[in-house]
């Protein structure tokens, strides 16, 4: 499952970073590491963008930029 299929409130752990080259990059300085717990806060209007929560910081993420991050559902 990736990020992007989690639904606003759902918690999920970073398991594999699928994305590559810059966007990985700049994922990575942001915070978004695996193993890092995630919160998914909100879901704009029409999809795109989402806000997440990452290590008590919040991210506004492009939903193809959500979809390159694997995650675990966690309750």
């Amino acid at each position: 499952m990736n990020l992007a299929m989690l639904k606003p409130g759902e918690y999920g752990r970073i398991t594999k970073m699928g994305a590559i080259g810059p966007i990985k990059r700049r994922l990575m300085d942001m915070g978004v590491l695996v193993g890092e717990k995630v919160k998914v806060e909100k879901i704009a209007p029409l999809g795109d963008p989402m806000e997440v929560t990452i290590k008590s910081y919040s991210l506004s993420l492009r939903k193809k930029e959500a979809e390159g991050i694997l995650v675990e559902v966690i309750k």
